[in-house]
C-alpha cells in the first residue's frame, strides 16, 4: 500500500488566526508534481473554498491521526517560484521581525504572479441537445444568456441578469446537468505579446510580387518593400512605416506572402540606449579596497565587508570590478540602492558596463515590467540585480554578491509588515548562501561602524576622492547674528551673495532643505536654544492643537515657554518651512534664474525624476531645491555651489538618532558640491553652530562624529547598546485606545516580571501619545522597549503571545497592534 506524503503550506488567508501553517495529504497523482516552493491550491475552512497556498516542507510523517485532512487539489506552478533558501530566509524573517508567514511570502514573493480563483459558469454537452424540457422563464433566461457566450465569469452573468435569488435557479440548473460551475486560474500577470509580420515570400522574387499587385494597390506594394529588407517586424511599426490599415495587412496575409504572429516580449524598464561605462584604472585605495575583498573571500576568511568611502572616492568602480569577479566565477550579484532617486545615474552605470546582464527592480515599474524582469532573474537570463529595498529577495540561485550603497540610509528598512532590514535580510542570506556582503558609505551608521570596530565586519577605509579634487569647503553661518543685523529671511547674506555670483558665473546651486521625519520644535532665534527633555536629552514636539509640548520618549509634557529660559528674547517659536515656500520665495529674489524643485510632492508620476535630473544635468536648471532626494550619489560636475537653508530642523527630531541623521545630511549634501574641475562651496545655515554634528560635518570628520556620539549613545542606553522594539496601537476611538493602550502595558509589565525578576527601571517607557498623534483618523499610542541583546527573545516571545492574546479579546477589537524592531525613527 502506497504511503501517504504530507505538504506543510502557508495558506493566502491574512486572518491573525490563520497564522499557522497547514497540513495537507498530496494525492498519489500529483504527488511528482508537488514541490516545494510551488503554489498550489487548497480547499480552505468550513465552506471549502479554494485558496492560494505555497507549499513550505513535504513530510512523510506527522504526529496527529490524519484522517481530519484535507487534500491538495491543484498544482498552479510548473516549476518552483521560491526556492528552498529563500523559503529559510522567510521562515527566520518571520521570527525575528514577528510577522505573519503570508507578509514575510507575500513580501518574497514578485508582486504580479498572484493568482485569484474565479468562478465561471457553462453549459453541458446534455444541454445543447435537450434543454427545452420544463424550465421556468428565469432558468430559461440563464441558459438563454450561456447559449450565446458558451461560456463566462459567474459574478459578469449575475451582475448582467439581475435575476432574484439567482443562487437557486443557477442550483436547480446544475441538478438537471444543464449547466457546470468550475474554476478557473487568473494569474493576474502574463507574459506580454506583441503582433509582429513575418516575411514568407522570397527577397529574390519581390519585384515579380510587386508586378503581379494591383497597381491601386500601393499601400500594399509599399509594405511589401518595407519587408524586403527586414524578415519581422512589428505590426505596428509597420503600419506606421508604410501608413497604412490593418486591412493592408490582412490582404497580404491572405495571399500567402506573410504571416502575422504573436511573439513574447519583454516590458523592459530601461528605455533609451545607454553608452558604455568605460572600465577606469583604480586609485591605490580602491586597489587595496578590491584585493583585500577578493582576497578574504576566496580563502574563506570573512564575507562582510565595510567600505567607509568619502563622497567621490569612487566607491561605484570598486563594486563593478567586484561584479566583474564574480561573473568570472559564474556568479551572480545583487545591487541595491536606496529608493528611486538613485535608479537612474546608477543603472547607466551597470547597464552601461554589463549590458543585457543587468535586471532592474524599483518600485516605479509597472506591475508588468517588475513580472518580466522578475522572469529573466528566475530563468537565469541575468547575471547581475540592481534595485531598492526588495531586490534583496531576487531569485538567483548562484548567489555570490549582495553590495548594499550609502548603507545608512532609512528607506533599507520596511515601514509595512514585515518591518524588515534589508541589510539584516541581506546578512542572513549571504550565510544562508555562502555569498559576500559589502556595505558602502561615506557616513555608516554608527551601528555599522561599531560592528566593523568590533571585528564583525572588515572595515575598509577609502579617504580621498578619485580625481583628487579637494573635499568642498563647509562655511557655517550663524542664523542668529542674521537676526541681530536685522536680516530675518531664510537666506543669510552670504547665501544670498553666493548664489548671485554662480548665475552670473554660469554656474548651478543646489538649495537643500532638510526635511525629512519632519517634526514641529520650539526654538529661540536670537540665541539657538532649543526646547529639551530634561530626562532623555531629546527635542520636544510641538503640539498645536493643544499647546504643548511632549517628549515621545518619557512622555514628561510642559507648556511652551513665551521667552526664552536662556535669553529672554521673545524671537521663541515653532520651527518650519516648505519647499514651496522657498521656490517662491527664489523665483522673487532671483526672477530671471531658471528655478526647478524636486520633493516628494512633484515627482510622483513615473519618469518625473530622470527628467528634473536630465533638466540639472543638460543645464537647464541654474537653482535646484529639493529635500533628502537630491542628497544622494547625485553626479552633475556643474553644480559648485550647495545650500543648505536650515540644518536644524533634523537636529532637533525628537529621535535619538537626530545628530547622525544631521552629519549625514550634511556631508552627503555637501558631496553634491565640486565633483567637476571647480572647487565646490557649501554654505550651511544654523542656530547651533557649536554642535558636534554641525563641526564634524565641516571638518568631513566622520571619526570624530563617532567618537562623540557613541558616548551618548551608552550613557543613555541607546542602540548599538540595547534594541529598541516600538509598539503603536491604533485605533479610530480615542477614549477607548487609552484604555486598551493602558492595559496592553500592564499585561506586558506583569509578563516581564514573570521573566525577569526584576524589570530595569528604562525597559519599557510608555504608553504615550505618539509624535504623529493622529493618521487618516486613527489614534496612535506607542510604548517602547529597550532591551540588551540577553533579553531579546525572551521579549519577543511574550509580545507574540501577548499580541495573539489580544487579538481575540472583544476589547481589542478595531484596535490595531504594530511592532517595529529597531525603528529608523519613532516618529
Amino acid at each position: 500500500m502506497h504511503k501517504n506524503k504530507y505538504a506543510l503550506i502557508v495558506v493566502d488567508n491574512t486572518s491573525a488566526n490563520t497564522d499557522k501553517v497547514f497540513t495537507y495529504v498530496i494525492p498519489e497523482e500529483i504527488i511528482n508534481y508537488v514541490e516545494v516552493g510551488k503554489r498550489v491550491l487548497v480547499p480552505f475552512g468550513k465552506g471549502n473554498r479554494l485558496l492560494e497556498g505555497l507549499v513550505i516542507e513535504i513530510v512523510d510523517d506527522i504526529d496527529f491521526i490524519p484522517n481530519k485532512l484535507k487534500s491538495i487539489k491543484k498544482v498552479i506552478d510548473d516549476t518552483p517560484i521560491i526556492s528552498k533558501k529563500l523559503i529559510e530566509l522567510g521562515l527566520w524573517m518571520k521570527d525575528k521581525y514577528l510577522a505573519q508567514y503570508i507578509e514575510v511570502f507575500k513580501t518574497i514573493t514578485p508582486t504580479g504572479i498572484s493568482n485569484k480563483v474565479i468562478k465561471y459558469i457553462k453549459i453541458t454537452e446534455k444541454c445543447k441537445y435537450a434543454y427545452k424540457g420544463s424550465l421556468d422563464e428565469k432558468q430559461k433566461k440563464i441558459i438563454e444568456y450561456l447559449f450565446e457566450l458558451k461560456e463566462c465569469e459567474l459574478s459578469k452573468l449575475k451582475a448582467d441578469l439581475r435575476i432574484k435569488n439567482i443562487n437557486i435557479h443557477i442550483k436547480a440548473l446544475e441538478d438537471k446537468g444543464l449547466i457546470e460551475l468550475f474554476d478557473k486560474i487568473n494569474t493576474g500577470i502574463g507574459k506580454k505579446y506583441e503582433k509582429f509580420v513575418k516575411r514568407i515570400f522570397d527577397k529574390d522574387k519581390t519585384t515579380e510580387i510587386i508586378d503581379s499587385l494591383s497597381k491601386n494597390a500601393v499601400k500594399q506594394i509599399e509594405v511589401i518593400k518595407i519587408l524586403n529588407d527586414v524578415e519581422y517586424i512589428k505590426l505596428k511599426e509597420l503600419m506606421l512605416k508604410a501608413n497604412c490599415s490593418y486591412s493592408t495587412i490582412k490582404s497580404l496575409y491572405s495571399k500567402g506572402l506573410i504571416e502575422i504572429l504573436d511573439i513574447n516580449v519583454d516590458r523592459s524598464p530601461i528605455k533609451e540606449y545607454i553608452p558604455p561605462y568605460k572600465k577606469v584604472s583604480l586609485t591605490e585605495y580602491q586597489k587595496l579596497c578590491l584585493d583585500t575583498i577578493i582576497n578574504d573571500i576566496s580563502k574563506g576568511n570573512i564575507n562582510k565587508f565595510l567600505i567607509h568611502g568619502v563622497t567621490g572616492s569612487g566607491k561605484t568602480e570598486v563594486y563593478l570590478q567586484l561584479i566583474e569577479k564574480m561573473l568570472s566565477q559564474d556568479k551572480d550579484s545583487i545591487v541595491l540602492v536606496p529608493e528611486i532617486s538613485l535608479t537612474p545615474q546608477t543603472v547607466e552605470r551597470f547597464v552601461g558596463r554589463f549590458g543585457n546582464k543587468v535586471a532592474i527592480l524599483h518600485s516605479r515599474l509597472s506591475i508588468g515590467e517588475r513580472y518580466d524582469e522578475w522572469r529573466k532573474i528566475k530563468e537565469g537570463k541575468v547575471k547581475i540585480v540592481v534595485g531598492a529595498r526588495s531586490a534583496v529577495f531576487a531569485p538567483f540561485n548562484n548567489l555570490g554578491l549582495i553590495i548594499i550603497d550609502e548603507e545608512h540610509e532609512n528607506s533599507y528598512k520596511s515601514s509595512m509588515n514585515p518591518k524588515y532590514s534589508a541589510i539584516e535580510v541581506a546578512e542572513k542570506r549571504c550565510d544562508l548562501e555562502n555569498a559576500a556582503l559589502v556595505l558602502g558609505s561615506a557616513t555608516p551608521s554608527i551601528e555599522t561602524y561599531y560592528r566593523a570596530k568590533n571585528g564583525d565586519l572588515k572595515l575598509l577605509e577609502m579617504p580621498t576622492r578619485v580625481n583628487k579634487t579637494k573635499m568642498p569647503s563647509i562655511e557655517i553661518v550663524d542664523m542668529k547674528k542674521e537676526l541681530e543685523k536685522g536680516n530675518k529671511s531664510i537666506l543669510s547674506e552670504a547665501l544670498f551673495k553666493a548664489i548671485k555670483d554662480n548665475l552670473h558665473n554660469k554656474k548651478q546651486t543646489i538649495l537643500f532643505l532638510n526635511r525629512r521625519g519632519f517634526s514641529t520644535f520650539i526654538s529661540c532665534r536670537k540665541c539657538g536654544y532649543v526646547v529639551k527633555c530634561s530626562e532623555c536629552d531629546i527635542s520636544m514636539t510641538y503640539h498645536l492643537d493643544n499647546n504643548v509640548l511632549k517628549c515621545h520618549y518619557c512622555g514628561l509634557s510642559v507648556k511652551p515657554p513665551i521667552t526664552c529660559p536662556e535669553c529672554g528674547s521673545r524671537y521663541i517659536k515653532y520651527f518650519g518651512i516648505g519647499t514651496q515656500k522657498v521656490e517662491e520665495y527664489i523665483k522673487k529674489i532671483f526672477p530671471s534664474a531658471k528655478v526647478a524643485r524636486m520633493d516628494v510632492d512633484n515627482t510622483t508620476k513615473k519618469g518625473s525624476h530622470e527628467r528634473i535630473l536630465n533638466d540639472v544635468k543638460n543645464g537647464e536648471v541654474d537653482i535646484l531645491i529639493g529635500t533628502q532626494m537630491i542628497s544622494k550619489g547625485l553626479d552633475f560636475p556643474n553644480v559648485t555651489l550647495v545650500g543648505i537653508i536650515a540644518a536644524d530642523i533634523s537636529l532637533n527630531l525628537p529621535d535619538f538618532r537626530a545628530s547622525e541623521r544631521t552629519f549625514q545630511l550634511v556631508t552627503q549634501v555637501s558631496g553634491r558640491a565640486g565633483r567637476g574641475d571647480v572647487e565646490g562651496k557649501v554654505i550651511l545655515q544654523t542656530y547651533e553652530p557649536e554642535h558636534y554634528s554641525i563641526l564634524a560635518s565641516k571638518e568631513h570628520n566622520y571619526k570624530k562624529f563617532y567618537d562623540m556620539e557613541i558616548k551618548i549613545r551608552k550613557e543613555f542606553n541607546y542602540p548599538p547598546y540595547t534594541s529598541i522594539i516600538n509598539i503603536v496601537l491604533g485605533s479610530k476611538d480615542e477614549i477607548k485606545l487609552k484604555e486598551v493602550s493602558k492595559e496592553f502595558y500592564f499585561c506586558l509589565v506583569n509578563a516581564l516580571e514573570r521573566s525577569f525578576r526584576k524589570v530595569r527601571d528604562d525597559l519599557i517607557l510608555g504608553p504615550n501619545p505618539a509624535p504623529i498623534y493622529k493618521i487618516r483618523n486613527n489614534y496612535r499610542y506607542q510604548i517602547m522597549i529597550k532591551c540588551r541583546d540577553e533579553e531579546i527573545q525572551i521579549v519577543k516571545k511574550i509580545l507574540k503571545d501577548l499580541v495573539i492574546n489580544k487579538k481575540n479579546d472583544k476589547k481589542f477589537r478595531n484596535i490595531k497592534i504594530s511592532i517595529d524592531i529597531n525603528p529608523t525613527s519613532i516618529i
